[in-house]
């Protein structure tokens, strides 16, 4: 049934409960209910990795959006890997910088600032 889907290398069914990493969705569920979101830290650690090294040859810095999830321990994993954060707004500035993303390594881009949200990236 299910196992005709194309899934990421981390992910695969098991009979029919599908596994991220080894660890069965099902059981965290019922741990954790639903809905309910699962990260796996080796692959983002893999990933972010593999956005380095491509980038080895030359200076630069791997922001991460923190507009596609502003989970703290997302960004502060992203931190740790060396990365920055791009920002659009107080509120994802607010979340970079208590994650601890150095202010150097954060970039206040997009359109629609407020005074407020300006003079605070300053």
């Amino acid at each position: 049934m299910c196992n005709d889907l194309v899934l990421k290398d981390n992910m695969e069914y098991l009979g029919d409960t599908l596994h991220i990493s080894g660890v069965d969705i099902e059981q965290l569920a019922e741990k954790y209910g639903t809905p309910l979101y699962v990260y796996d830290k080796a692959k983002l650690i893999k990933n972010i990795r593999s956005y380095n090294k491509a980038f080895n040859s030359v200076d630069h810095l791997i922001c991460y959006a923190v507009k596609a999830n502003y989970n703290r321990k997302i960004i502060e994993l992203f931190k740790e890997e060396g990365a920055g954060a791009d920002v659009v707004s107080g509120g994802e500035l607010f979340m970079a910088l208590r994650a601890g993303i150095d202010p150097e390594k954060i970039v206040f881009a997009g359109v629609g600032k407020s005074d407020a949200e300006i003079e605070k990236a300053i």
